[in-house]
This record gives structure tokens, sequence and C-alpha cells, in this order.
């Protein structure tokens, strides 16, 4: 039987490109298949084949069929066949050539990787001593794609597709998928064309201030009407993401340029050591951007076994590598001795730096290197959390406690004749002992313990079953609110537990017979920023010694102890403390004034201690700085109602808002009668201005009309270089509107011209925008006659 036509299957991405196919006349395929099963060993790949194209794969000798001008189709997996050569092979590959040249293909990717590079030098990743291309999440970087042909907007479309860890997946965040758009938005992954060149164009891609951090493996897909193409992943343009600490929207940023060129471009540091009589200090190189150091981080964290859908969250991923600095339990960085005998390894007073120790566990794949204590653990861990982007630093307490049974205490157990019981004596005081804050946001505890955090890889007590510790809020450690994760009621007892020390009676019970409120916790040292001298941060984790609030957050703390005993319960609790505000609350450029209400349900007299702090917030909870504080006796007589005015001139923090203007009042206090504590805190803000948008004339479709925008400055200072945004759909697209300054108090108003172009319902929608003064908003509802 004679061939109308040959087409030669070269590979298995030519199967499919041919529409026409089609049975020959008169065949059965259902019949056919049943014969063939029955009576044929031909295998099934072939019966299909042959069945969906029979003029290019006939059926095998022996079946009556001429085979002398048959082209077979030959797979990469199998061995190609003798063909029988014809006049029209030598056209075969031209079908081929033909469909690929109606592809869009990408010929070559520029990541533009070079360390003096605007995308290096902008992100602040022209430090690593590295030739991948590393960049930081929430910011746009820039990339040249070279095309096979100049790229059509009308006909042609192309994305990226990034991916991490071993099982991508799009709704976990680690396939990321990021379209080519006309104009970039923040806060998401998109892509826009922002130069031309012939076949070659230049992309600004943005990328989430949320995603994964880790490696991705970047493609360039491009599709059009003649099918879609994807580019060959090149190991060489693997992009490196990390955490941005200058991205407002990324949970560990931090505001001041000073602080971050501290705590995480700086790559040599200062560890204390020795005694809170006898301090002393060595040098360690952290060599976060040293060459490899940047693949070792990545590889601990991998190596951790953690779904890397997890890794956009640092509060997860300092909890994960704070287990995979020390060996036990999944075999981290460091293998911790404490023996003296260190003859298997190298003693942990010879390192001087991180860099060695994380080649090394790098280079055994994963082996822990030994040996480590608590001020190596440290300098480790400050390495890889600068190298991912977490500001961090290595935090040294004197007098360090380590409570072994959640007790908040530091416990000694004596005898009968005042002997120490070795056996139940677990709790320790140790010369100094060394681990790390870390700065974030944690949007998962109440607002104000965002911030310095502490943690821990020094593998001493395990957390959810794990040799880890931390994130514990500083603050919440500061007021002894230990229910509030993670392992805050550790570091309490590290920096303020008291030493309890009880004695055994006859009968095997035990006695409270002293304590020592002021050994533990003593001269919190680490590096200063911006120079090599010795901080002492101690006022971060406790209130000084002796001070009403120390004892009350110690006391608070004990509460949630396994030895809440220890300290005597109120024999009353018959007072109340309650804040409110009048209205909407303070504005922006005045007073604050707030009212405490105070309550006595008792018979008796209530004298109490009161003591008042007010911070100034981020809009995450992270504090910023406090702005005042006072302390004030208060006497309550039986049934009394107290009301107090509470104020804060705008003097005090006029210097000091951030963006949200959040501030929050905290309370705290303690009756002398009865000893019980009070405390509430009480979070608000500065309310700032509307903007008044008044409609000028009548609204149709097709006509133009104008509204006016007015204004007043509240603040007494010049508002400067101010920005007005106005937009609204259906009548008018976003328009930017350069201002310039305002003075103090001034009343200005601007008008804008717009032609509606829908009908019915609309909202005109105008902020304004400048260093000194943000969140003004205003609104006008318009309705617009078709």
């Amino acid at each position: 039987m004679p061939v109308a036509s040959r087409h030669s299957f070269r590979n298995r991405s030519s199967v499919g490109r041919f529409p026409s196919v089609s049975l020959e006349p008169g065949e059965d395929p259902e019949k056919e298949s049943q014969e063939r099963n029955e009576s044929e060993g031909e295998s099934a790949c072939r019966q299909w084949l042959r069945k969906a194209c029979p003029c290019c794969c006939r059926k095998p000798s022996g079946t009556g069929d001429d085979l002398s001008d048959t082209v077979l189709t030959v797979f990469d997996d199998e061995p190609e066949p003798v063909v029988e050569k014809d006049e029209e092979k030598d056209e075969e590959p031209a079908v081929d050539s033909q469909l690929d040249d109606l592809l869009l293909k990408v010929q070559s990717v520029d990541l533009m990787k070079s360390k003096t590079g605007k995308n290096r030098t902008e992100h602040r990743t022209d430090l690593y001593q590295s030739d991948r291309f590393v960049i930081r999440r929430g910011q746009t970087f820039l990339m040249w794609i070279t095309l096979t042909r100049p790229f059509s907007p009308d006909t042609d479309k192309l994305h990226l597709e990034l991916k991490t860890g071993p099982l991508p997946s799009v709704s976990k965040g680690t396939h990321v998928i990021v379209p080519l758009v006309d104009d970039l938005e923040d806060d998401r992954w998109e892509a826009a064309v922002v130069k031309r060149d012939d076949n070659k164009m230049m992309l600004s891609v943005n990328s989430s201030p949320t995603a994964a951090i880790g490696r991705y493996e970047l493609v360039v897909v491009t599709n059009n009407a003649n099918g879609q193409a994807l580019s060959k992943r090149d190991p060489a343009n693997d992009i490196y993401l990390l955490f941005n600490p200058w991205c407002e929207d990324d949970s560990v940023f931090m505001d001041s340029e000073e602080e971050r060129h501290e705590y995480v471009l700086n790559d040599i540091g200062r560890i204390y050591y020795g005694t809170k009589d006898q301090i002393g200090v060595r040098l360690w190189s952290y060599g976060q951007f040293d060459d490899g150091i940047l693949e070792a981080s990545i590889f601990v964290l991998e190596k951790s076994g953690t779904p890397p859908s997890g890794w956009g969250d640092p509060i997860n991923v300092v909890r994960v590598i704070s287990a995979m600095i020390n060996s036990p339990d999944d075999g981290g960085v460091l293998e911790g001795n404490w023996s003296g005998n260190y003859l298997a390894g190298t003693s942990p007073t010879v390192w001087s730096g991180s860099v060695e120790i994380l080649k090394e566990y790098h280079k055994n794949s994963g082996n822990p290197v030994k040996y480590g204590q608590c001020w190596v653990f440290a300098g480790v861990f400050t390495t890889v959390l600068r190298c991912l982007g977490v500001p961090s630093r290595p935090v040294t307490n004197y007098s360090s406690a380590h409570d072994t049974d959640v007790s908040l205490t530091t416990d000694v157990y004596l005898d009968e004749a005042m002997d120490p019981i070795d056996e139940l004596n677990a709790d320790s005081i140790w010369n100094f002992h060394v681990w790390n804050d870390c700065w974030m946001s944690r949007p998962d505890l109440p607002p104000g313990f965002g911030g310095w955090q502490a943690v821990d890889a020094t593998p001493q007590e395990t957390s959810q079953g794990t040799f880890r510790c931390g994130p514990a809020s500083l603050a919440a450690v500061r007021s002894g609110q230990v229910f509030l994760k993670h392992d805050s009621p550790f570091v309490f007892a590290e920096v303020n537990s008291d030493k309890i020390y009880w004695q055994r009676n006859i009968d095997g019970t035990f006695n409270q017979i002293y304590s020592e409120k002021k050994c533990v916790g003593i001269s919190i040292s680490t590096k200063a920023v911006g120079t090599d001298e010795r901080s002492d941060i101690t006022e971060l984790y406790k209130h000084s010694e002796g001070l009403e609030e120390e004892r009350i957050a110690v006391e608070t703390a004990t509460r949630y102890g396994s030895k809440a005993e220890a300290y005597s319960s109120p024999t009353a609790e018959d007072v109340s403390v309650e804040v409110t505000m009048d209205g909407e609350g303070p504005r922006m450029g005045s007073d604050a004034e707030l009212t405490v209400t105070l309550r006595n349900s008792g018979s008796q007299l209530r004298r109490l201690d009161l003591h008042s702090r007010v911070a100034v917030m981020y809009y995450t909870g992270v504090h910023k700085a406090t702005v005042r504080k006072d302390r004030t006796d208060v006497d309550l007589q039986p049934n009394e109602v107290k009301f107090l005015e509470w104020s804060l001139e705008y003097k005090d923090y006029k210097d000091q808002l951030v963006d949200q203007a959040a501030l929050m009042l905290t309370l705290s206090g303690r009756v002398k009668e009865t000893q019980q504590v009070l405390a509430t805190q009480f979070s608000f803000r500065l309310r700032t201005p509307d903007l008044i948008i008044t409609p000028i004339g009548k609204a149709v479709v097709g006509e133009k009309m104008a509204v006016k925008i007015s204004f007043t400055n509240p603040l007494p200072q010049v508002l400067k270089a101010v920005i007005f945004h106005v937009e609204g759909l259906g009548l008018l697209t976003a328009r930017k509107i350069q201002y310039g300054d305002i003075c103090s108090r001034e009343t200005v108003s601007l008008t804008e011209q717009l032609v509606p172009s829908l009908a019915g319902p609309r909202k005109l929608l105008a902020s304004l925008d400048c260093k000194q003064l943000t969140q003004v908003h205003g609104v006008a509802d318009i309705t617009v006659e078709g």
C-alpha cells in the first residue's frame, strides 16, 4: 500500500505536533488492538503509535504490509533502528525546524550578578564573596533576557518560574509564578519590561517581602500561538533570596542604618566572657560574606529537613537554626563538650571564628564539628543569621542561671545538717553564658513584644522535644510575662530568677529558709553599635534590681512556675485599674490625654504604688522607644473610685513617632497592705486629620468637573515636600501631585480637574504623604449621571 506522507519523530518533544493525523479508512481500532494482543508480541507503545499515525509506523514484518519505504519512530531511550533511505528523508528535519522557528525561545539569561553592579549594591549583597546571584526579598532586581526574535506583546507571552525545595508547590509559595505586568506593585512577585534592544529585553522583577528565603531555580517560560517553550535550567542562574532588614514590609525590618550596619553587615565582632568582676573579651570573625558561607548556611537549613514553605517566617527560621547549630537530635553543626578532654577534636577555646567550622560541616556533608561551648555556638549562630539577613548579636549574661525544673527559681537543697543534697541540686549558676539576640516583629504575640528576641543554640534544655531555645521576646522576659512563647520561662530564669534555699525536715518535706534576690543576671553585655566598647543591655532584660517593678516581674513570672508557693499570695485582690480615652482619642500635634480609673471595692484603706511608662510602637508591635516614665503614690478610701488624668505632651513624643503613630501606656503597681499586683497595657494612636474633598459642579459621564481638596497641618512644624495622591474608579486614574511645603497650622487647598467615565455612585480617594506626617486620608462620595 503506498504511503501518502511520512514524518520522522526524532524525540519526545515532537510528539503531538501534527494535528492532522487520522486513522486509515476502514480501520477499526478496537478490533485491531484485540487481534494484535492475541496474536502478536508487539509493544503497547508501538501499538498506540501505529494507531495514532499508521502512515509513519507500519505493522511489523509478517503482517502483510509493505515496509520498504517506512520511516520508524525513534525515542531518546531506545537504540536508533536502521532506516531505509529514500528521497524524502533528507527533507524530514525541516518540519521540526520550521515549527521550532515559530516558537519564541530564550537564548540566554543575564542576572547581572556582578558584585559592583546595580543589583548587588542596591540589595546590599555586594560584600558576599560569591559568584551566586544574591538578593534580598521585597525589593526589585534587574535581568536581561535574550530571545530568538524580538518580543511582541500582542502575540507573545512570558513569565518566570522560581522553585525551591524538594517538592515545589504553588499553594505553599515554593513554586513562584512571576507574571509579566505593565506596572509593578509592592508586596508581590511581578516583572515588568523596562528596556528593549532588538532580541533582548530587560526586566525589573519584584519579590514578595514575605517570600521564603533560600535557593531558587529559575526558568523563563514563553508562549505564543505556536506553543510553549521553557528555558533550560542553569545552576549558575539559581537565585539566593535573603531576609531584608532594609524593607519596611519585611518582618526583620530595622529602621536604623547604623544598627543595620552593625547587626547585619559587620563581619567581625567581640564576644564577652569571664566573671561579673573580671569581664574578658575576645574578637570573633563571623565571616558571613566569606566564599562558601552562604551555601553552608543554606545547607544548614536544608539539612534540618523542615519544609521550605516555612522559611519565609523569621520566627520559624531562627528556631530551626537554633536547633541546627548544636548536634543532638539532628546532627547539627557543633558537638558540645564541657569535659576538658578534647583529644578527638578541637578545643572550644581554639576557635576564633565561624568560617572554618561552617566550611568543615558543609564539606563533610553535615558531620558535626568537634567541639563547641556557649560562645562558639553563639558565634556560629550569629554568622548564619547575619548571612541570611536576620539582624543578630551575641549576648553575654554573667551569673547566668540554669533552671532545670521550670520553677523559674534557682533552687539549692540542703539536708537537716545544712549540707547540700547533690542529687537534688540540678540547678546551677554559670559564671557567664553566651546566647544571641535577633531582631524581628512578633505578630504571633500581643502588641509590644516585637524587637529583640533571645535565641540560644547551646544545648541546655529541650523545647518541644528538641534542643533549642527561643525566640523569646525580651519585653516579655522583662515584664515577667513568661506565658508568651517561645521559651520565655527559661530565659527569664537565666536573668532574673531568685536563688532560694530549701532545708529538708525530718518528715522529708522542705521549707524555704532563705532567698537571694540580686545574684542572677548581672552586666548583660554585647558589643556597642559602631564602636568596640561594651554595651550593658541588662535594662532590656530586667528592671533594675531592688525596684518595685523588678519584684512585680519576678512574682508575675513565678506564678507560672512549678514553685509558685515560694512567693506569698496577696491577702486580698480588691483594687482594679482601667485606662480609657474620650471620644476618638488624642489628635496628632496635641497633647495626648487618657483617664486612669482606680477602684477600691474593699472596706479598708488601700495605698498603691503606681508606675507608668509610655512607649512608641511600630504597627507590627515592635517597641521603638520609651518616651516617658512616671511613678506616683495613690491612696484609695474604702469603696472609693478615683480618676487620674494622664497626659503626654506633644514635645515628649514629636521626635519619636513612626508610621501609624502608635503608642502604648503600661501601668503596674502593688497594693502595700495586701501585696496585690496590678498591671495593664493600653494601646492607642494619635489621630491624624482628614482630607476634606468637596466636588465642584455636576458629575456627568464625559463632562469635565472639579474637586477641591483641603487640609490643615496639625503640627507646630513645617511639613516638607508634601505629596497628594488622588484616584477614583470611574472618575480618574491614580494621580500624584507634588505640592511642596505646608507651614505649621496652615490650611491649604488645591483643585483638581477630572472627567468621569462611569455612571453611578463613585468614590474619590485622596491621601497625603510626607516624612513628618503619614496616614492622612480623605474620601468623597460622588454620584455620576449617565
